[in-house]
């Protein structure tokens, strides 16, 4: 049924079982797993842009602040190989075949772009839950590849609504 899963991971808390729910379908349907990270200023842990702007008054950033950002930023792309890198061995070592991409950009594009051009039949993803003001600002990921994805798509859900497993017992 599914041949090629597309699962988009980022840094987030919920990315651990977006992970756990593709490679448990690799496994079952014996398909290739591509972990994708798109490189994004929007997502919690990206080094603070506005840092660049300054103090209000216009654009003050000088060469010591623009290194600093540089830095952190490749720090963050660092971060993202790392857990790709990781997140693959762990799919190889279930038997699974796995590859990764890390690509910046607008998050929804690239998983889109990436999920046509490799020829994804599933792609599984969060969704952290925005609702409101939150999501109209931000923009929702999750609801621009529910819309634009050439392929089904799985939303695994925020971690507020997951329950936690603590030994034999479940708690929410």
């Amino acid at each position: 049924m599914f041949n090629k899963i597309l699962v988009a991971i980022d840094t987030s808390p919920i990315s651990k079982y977006v992970f756990d729910e593709g490679l448990s379908l690799a496994k079952t349907f014996q398909a290739k797993l591509m972990l994708l990270h798109a490189l994004s200023a929007e997502e919690t842990g990206s080094p603070n842009w506005s840092v660049l702007l300054g103090t209000g008054y216009g654009f003050v950033a000088n060469d010591a602040i623009i290194e600093s950002y540089r830095r952190q930023w490749e720090a963050f792309e660092q971060q993202g190989l790392e857990l790709l890198r990781s997140r693959t061995t762990t799919a190889i070592d279930a038997g699974v075949e796995a590859e990764f991409m890390q690509q910046p950009g607008s998050p929804g594009r690239i998983i889109c772009d990436l999920a046509q051009t490799w020829g994804a039949d599933l792609l599984v993803m969060g969704r952290r839950g925005r609702s409101g003001l939150d999501e109209l600002l931000l923009g929702s990921v999750s609801n621009y590849v529910l819309h634009h994805a050439p392929c089904s798509v799985l939303v695994v859900q925020g971690v507020k609504s997951l329950s936690t497993v603590v030994g034999n017992e479940v708690s929410s």
